[in-house]
Formats: C-alpha cells, structure tokens, sequence
C-alpha cells in the first residue's frame, strides 16, 4: 500500500536524507520507511512521492550503493 501525501498516515512518516546532503538547497532525495518498503521523493516536492519500493527492492538498492560509494 502507498501512503499518499494528503492522508493522515503521511503525518506518521519520518522522512530522513542521505547524511551526504549538504543541506544547502541543493539536488537531494528523502525516503521514509513503510511496513511495505520505502517511499522515495525529491526533496523539493514533498507533497509527491517519486516511487515506492518493497523491502527487498529498498534493501537491493541500499546495498548497492553501500558497493559503490566512495566514502571519504
């Protein structure tokens, strides 16, 4: 089940960023975690969502960034 962004449970949700953001406006995503997955938008337009995730998809993705990041 998607969550959208006028209902009640959108209140629920705690939207978090990349601790990569540098938190100046620029170009950045937020995700939420669901009993489903995750929910994934641009941090500019926060009454949309871009896609939702099933858990495996979100743990999918997670892990391959994990792979390829460079990290300082």
């Amino acid at each position: 089940m998607v969550i959208s962004p006028e209902s009640d449970a959108d209140s629920r949700l705690e939207w978090f960023r990349s601790s990569y953001s540098n938190g100046a406006g620029g170009e950045c995503v937020e995700c939420a975690l669901t009993d489903e997955g995750a929910l994934v938008r641009d941090s500019k337009m926060t009454k949309t969502y871009g896609i939702a995730l099933s858990g495996d998809a979100w743990s999918s993705f997670v892990q391959a960034v994990n792979r390829t990041s460079v990290r300082p």
